[in-house]
């Protein structure tokens, strides 16, 4: 069997670490907004290049209170991808304001930057690109289009820790960057978790009530908030994880590069990396007009695949109040129609990559 990723040999590789940083938990007493939260977040910020870095309980909270800790509210419209993981539009509705879709760049499945601009209306507030699967988004561009309009930029960074365009991390770019630190991610908790990052003074002290109910604490409370903050477990864990965050992003890029030379000659379409960006490889997704049977094949011989995502958002029955139509973003439509995620982890063997090469080389022979 190969999965698609190995949590148990990961946990393995740094247990005694992660023993290390537990213990001193436990023994701390502390288990909410202790010494690890403060130790991660310094940590990140130095790593991702910002000013500020606030922990919180998961991705789409981060999302969340980014969008509400930049005013975004009822009957604002903002702009993102119809091709991401639910919680990017579930954010938006949370705040009451309107998605709206723009098709998506063929090479590197993100947001196509030429087409935004006629999305944009006197309604428009905000534009969420997404890194999605690893590559950064063309955050040059789309910054330049959001100055010119005035408009505020959250990065949805769940799938890209690590990833950079032109030397410059994702998460660093726009108004906020906000990741995830689910399990699987490129780096990923015991737990959920997730994290806003920016470079404004003027938004940590706003965050930081909306994680905690509103308050900076003293049972003082001057806005109503939420309750998600990171806890001192998934903290460590963090830390441990964050030392090799480089190391695993690298041993990603070396299962990539092996993926796609060994499906090099097939009628199979390797992900890219465009020209500045440093790809993390959160998945590696192929594309073919035989996906169905590609993944029956693989199923039938054990190996693990996934389809990120079948159907796109605007498509999806808990937004069809939209009144979305297929047809409406051809190219989000088609890859949906078309992709396939291969195991990818940092520990993935050589022989467990050609395996899995071998058997998509057999089911495309015989379709």
């Amino acid at each position: 069997m190969i999965p698609m990723i190995d949590l148990k040999r990961n946990y393995h590789d740094i247990k005694e670490e992660i023993f290390k940083e537990l213990t001193e938990v436990f023994e701390s007493g502390q288990f909410i907004l202790g010494k690890k939260v403060g130790q991660f977040e310094q940590q990140v910020k130095d790593l991702l290049g910002v000013r500020q870095a606030v922990s919180l309980a998961s991705g789409t909270d981060a999302l969340h209170i980014a969008l509400k800790a930049l005013e975004i509210s009822q009957g604002d419209e903002v702009i993102t991808t119809p091709f991401t993981f639910f919680a990017t539009v579930e954010a938006i509705t949370y705040v009451g304001a309107r998605p709206v879709f723009v098709d998506i760049e063929e090479e590197s499945f993100n947001i196509n930057p030429d087409l935004i601009e006629d999305k944009i209306t006197k309604r428009t507030k905000a534009i969420i690109p997404v890194h999605l699967f690893g590559h950064p988004s063309d955050m040059i561009r789309i910054m330049d289009i959001a100055r010119r309009h005035g408009l505020r930029v959250i990065e949805d960074c769940a799938q890209s820790f690590g990833a950079s365009l032109k030397g410059t991390m994702t998460g660093s770019f726009g108004d906020a960057g906000c990741f995830s630190f689910y399990p699987s991610k490129n780096l990923g908790a015991f737990g959920d978790g997730g994290m806003i990052v920016f470079n404004s003074q003027e938004l940590e002290e706003t965050i930081r009530r909306l994680r905690n109910h509103g308050s900076l604490g003293g049972y003082i409370h001057e806005i109503v908030g939420h309750n998600s903050r990171l806890d001192e477990i998934q903290a460590a864990v963090l830390l441990v994880k964050l030392r090799r965050i480089r190391q695993y992003n690298e041993q990603r890029r070396r299962c990539a590069s092996l993926y796609t030379e060994f499906l090099r000659g097939l009628p199979i379409r390797c992900p890219v990396e465009k020209q500045g960006a440093y790809h993390v490889y959160h998945q590696f997704t192929i594309r073919s007009t035989h996906r169905d049977s590609i993944k029956g094949h693989l199923q039938r011989a054990g190996i693990s695949s996934v389809v990120y995502y079948p159907i796109p958002l605007h498509l999806q029955k808990a937004l069809s109040y939209l009144g979305h139509k297929e047809g409406e973003f051809p190219v989000a439509e088609a890859i949906s129609r078309e992709v396939l995620s291969l195991p990818i982890y940092p520990e993935l063997e050589r022989d467990d990559i050609f395996k899995t090469c071998e058997m998509i080389s057999e089911a495309v022979k015989n379709c």
